[in-house]
């Protein structure tokens, strides 16, 4: 068997709040609540499985999506319609800018339990 990643859990301060943003953005559908998970799986079959945890516990982690050009343009349309920040680059020096590394384009913005999404159309490197 090859090794490929399954699912991670993603804390957060409202685990249904937080899997209903990233799949609005997304595009994706929320799975059914499991135990103390609200699921959000990938086209490629990975699961981020949101878990509801204290506010101090939260340890802001980075998640990257790969997407086609009209994911894009409609995922970006949804994280300016949600009035959320959004950023050229991971260290936000350039709000309210998208990049276009490797020749696709690139934004980051925030999830609401603080951790820090990326939608890109082209993987670094390619």
């Amino acid at each position: 068997m090859s090794v490929q990643l399954n699912h991670t859990i993603v804390h957060c301060l409202d685990n249904k709040v937080s899997a209903a943003f990233l799949a609005d953005v997304l595009g994706l559908e929320v799975g059914p609540e499991w135990g103390p998970f609200v699921p959000v799986s990938t086209a490629n079959g990975v699961t981020l499985d949101f878990a509801t945890v204290p506010a101090e516990s939260i340890t802001p982690q980075h998640y990257a999506f790969l997407i086609s050009e009209e994911e894009f343009d409609s995922a970006f349309e949804k994280i300016r319609a949600s009035g959320a920040e959004y950023f050229a680059d991971p260290h936000r020096k350039h709000p309210g800018e998208i990049n276009h590394n490797d020749g696709g384009r690139g934004v980051y913005f925030m999830d609401p339990a603080g951790h820090a999404m990326e939608i890109i159309t082209r993987p670094y490197g390619g």
